[in-house]
């Protein structure tokens, strides 16, 4: 079996597209329209129905999409261990959330370099999703998110425990408001398919206001600038407590609570739920997870 027709059907299930997975296999559409009637050949069966609303997989296609999930998985952890053999410095492969990535989660980094110098740690910080998708794309092994997203491929541990606060300017926040009047101050919210902005969305929804209710005056990628708004009066912001605390203690900035609203969330290490560690990734999640270490 031609295990890159394999993998092509396998991403093309994943993206529920062929043009979606043609872009992340770096394919023309007909090109892998090819591959996948080439592998339906080879196999003597018919294993997606394609339409206007992406694709869906036969019976037989489902027999055989648990089969690619179980062989690809085994021949990355092939490739893997083949390649740390033939390196001379052990490789840790990390992807992280801004809100830990940019912050916490650096120092955890030294401090675990300190105990291990023979390990090589690259650390590549994105969104809560682009984290979950560079994972199902096996280009990192580790990831810290912060909320389940409850992927079936993908498995999590909780790290820590943190809360989402709405903080202002020092000179202008109030102390407390109620749900109406939060309708009605400045927000600026982190950029669609991050971490922060899903609780904060999942959190309205659950209080039956969606986001068109609110006073948006835009979004932001990065929580360092999200705080340099603030600090400057553009306006209010949820932000993980974890990444203001100095500003919070140097009143910079000043927290605001919302009358029956907090925003609680937990941080965790995400992994490849057929991936199985190596011993120094295991001891790196070990040691994040560790209550008496974790994040600095």
């Amino acid at each position: 079996m031609n295990l890159e027709y394999l993998e092509s059907f396998y991403i093309t299930v994943k993206c529920n597209s062929i043009s979606k997975a043609a872009k992340s296999l770096h394919l023309t559409q007909p090109g892998l329209s090819m591959q996948l009637r080439n592998l339906e050949k080879e196999l003597g069966a018919s294993l997606l129905k394609r339409s206007n609303k992406g694709v869906e997989l036969t019976e037989e296609g489902k027999v055989v999409f648990d089969y690619a999930d179980t062989l690809l998985s085994i021949q990355g952890n092939i490739q893997r261990d083949l390649k740390n053999l033939q390196q001379e410095r052990p490789q840790l492969m990390i992807g992280s959330c801004k809100s830990v990535g940019e912050y916490a989660l650096p120092c955890s980094i030294y401090t675990f370099k300190q105990l291990h110098e023979e390990v090589d740690i690259h650390m590549k910080v994105n969104s809560s999703a682009e984290v979950i998708e560079n994972l199902l794309n096996h280009t990192i092994n580790i990831g810290i998110i912060q909320h389940d997203p409850k992927v079936d491929d993908i498995v999590t541990q909780t790290i820590v425990s943190d809360e989402l606060l709405l903080v202002g300017n020092c000179f202008d926040a109030p102390k407390q408001i109620s749900m109406e009047e939060l309708k009605e101050i400045p927000l600026i919210l982190r950029e669609r398919n991050s971490g922060t902005r899903y609780l904060v969305e999942k959190a309205f929804q659950e209080k039956g206001i969606e986001l068109e209710d609110l006073n948006v005056i835009y979004d932001l990628n990065s929580p360092e600038a999200i705080k340099s708004s603030i600090v400057a009066g553009k306006g209010f912001s949820f932000l993980p407590k974890l990444i203001i605390q100095q500003e919070l203690k140097k009143h910079s900035i000043e927290p605001v609570t919302i009358d029956d609203l907090t925003i609680p969330f937990e941080y965790y290490v995400a992994s490849r739920k057929k991936y199985k560690f190596t011993d120094y990734e295991q001891m790196f999640v070990d040691f994040i997870i560790s209550s008496k270490r974790g994040f600095c």
